[in-house]
């Protein structure tokens, strides 16, 4: 796995990758979605959209070309920033690739002195995952669950 995760790289989005972003998304999300009856190809896109904002987008990618996943990190208030989205295709999940973008966004946090808060739908997978990571829930909505990571609580991971 190590060899893997040596090979990963972040690169900038583009306008124009919308609609390879958005089966990203639907391949990553739809099982969850689907187990609690909210899936919806047009609400998957106005989701999307209103959180495709290029300048705080990455595509994870291998070898420098194949785009496995993206991440959105940006900014949410004075004192965090908000991980909007991670995605990875379904194929490429449970391989550490997750964890390796996740590092990634806590480095950004800790040069910035700011928490990171995101949402995660409850019955998801993503909840074990970010609760391993550090994430505390601070509440919920609907079929949200809301997490934060506080910079101050981690040294160095």
């Amino acid at each position: 796995m190590g060899d893997l995760l040596s090979r990963l790289s972040l690169q900038p989005v583009d306008s124009s990758d919308f609609e390879d972003m958005l089966a990203v998304r639907i391949d990553a999300m739809r099982p969850s979605l689907e187990r609690v009856g909210r899936f919806d190809l047009t609400r998957s896109r106005e989701r999307l959209s209103a959180g495709f904002v290029v300048p705080y987008m990455h595509h994870i990618v291998l070898d420098g070309e194949q785009r496995l996943g993206f991440i959105t990190l940006k900014p949410e208030d004075a004192d965090a920033l908000r991980l909007d989205h991670l995605y990875l295709r379904t194929g490429f999940q449970g391989r550490g690739i997750g964890e390796w973008a996740l590092r990634w966004a806590k480095a950004q946090a800790r040069e910035q002195k700011l928490d990171i808060k995101l949402t995660a739908l409850v019955q998801s997978d993503a909840n074990r995952f970010y609760q391993r990571h550090g994430f505390v829930l601070e509440g919920e909505e609907g079929v949200d669950l809301h997490y934060r990571w506080r910079v101050a609580s981690e040294a160095a991971c």
